[in-house]
């Protein structure tokens, strides 16, 4: 039997994409659903379309916003000499800016924020400047060692060298079956399930001043050290290979009263790896945020 919940939000394709230009970049997004908004951002080198899995589990009790942050999917990054305000530089705080510029277009006024990766790091930042009902952090970056910090920036220098080599090369790379399997067993949890077969690295992010490029060091050297007093739930897939689990009991020290999830099963993008549970915990996250604020006014 069909679920009527999920029926209703089979949306056209063409009536959920929408454009809103901005001083800081042009963003591009998917809104499904009314009430409460969530805002679903995603990590560095991936896009919007990572969340529609969990756009049926969600969309029936919230208003769900995803969009392309800037640099990627189908939002541009600021040219590398461009002077955007507030901040010219490229980095976690212009997407912070970014955002809550985004949310102020659209009227979002403290929504629920659920990031992955970079886009956990956003949603803790966010949450920090005391703009965010809720977050539910996926494998935030932000979090890990000393020595994982040292390696992240020797591959971010090691993106910029595969920059200058030419594009045909890097792509017959990518290609070879050591490189496919690499890139299976890092994003995906299960590297010989039939969903991780067709993985490959994306080799168009990785150009001379292309936004992944130039993403990448302020990624690597990125910690978060700012103070959050809303709700958050840490999850963290159990398989995560990119950034290690780890990485959960170091953001429990920082964010003390954050509820940790453990994933079973799933890897570093764990909405590919398992929606229903990834979408159950961030309702939960939502649910027990408004339980709070009412349990706080009565």
């Amino acid at each position: 039997m069909t679920d009527p919940a999920r029926e209703e939000i089979r949306i056209p394709r063409r009536n959920r994409v929408h454009l809103v230009f901005m001083k800081t970049s042009r963003i591009v997004y998917d809104r499904w659903g009314t009430g409460e908004p969530v805002l679903m951002l995603h990590g560095l080198g991936h896009h919007r379309r990572a969340w529609q899995p969990l756009v049926a589990d969600l969309a029936p009790y919230y208003q769900v916003v995803a969009p392309d942050l800037p640099g990627f999917g189908d939002s541009p990054a600021p040219a590398p000499d461009a002077p955007y305000e507030p901040r010219s530089v490229y980095d976690v705080g212009f997407l912070v800016d970014a955002v809550l510029e985004l949310c102020a277009d659209l009227g979002l006024d403290r929504p629920h924020v659920v990031g992955n990766s970079l886009g956990g790091a956003v949603a803790l930042e966010m949450a920090a400047r005391g703009r965010a009902a809720s977050v539910t952090a996926l494998s935030p970056i932000g979090f890990g060692s000393a020595a994982r910090t040292a390696g992240a920036r020797v591959l971010a220098l090691g993106a910029r060298g595969a920059a200058r080599i030419p594009p045909a090369l890097v792509r017959a790379a990518a290609h070879t079956a050591p490189a496919r399997a690499l890139a299976q067993r890092i994003l995906r949890a299960d590297p010989g399930s039939p969903a991780a077969r067709d993985i490959a690295f994306d080799t168009s992010v990785i150009a001379p001043g292309s936004p992944f490029v130039r993403m990448v060091p302020h990624v690597a050297r990125y910690t978060f050290a700012g103070t959050v007093e809303c709700p958050v739930t840490v999850a963290w897939g159990e398989r995560d290979r990119l950034l290690p689990p780890a990485g959960a009991r170091r953001a429990l020290h920082r964010i003390p009263h954050a509820r940790r999830v453990a994933l079973a099963g799933c890897g570093h993008i764990p909405m590919a790896d398992d929606p229903r549970t990834v979408a159950a915990v961030i309702l939960r996250t939502c649910r027990g945020a408004q339980e709070s604020l009412d349990a706080a006014h009565r």
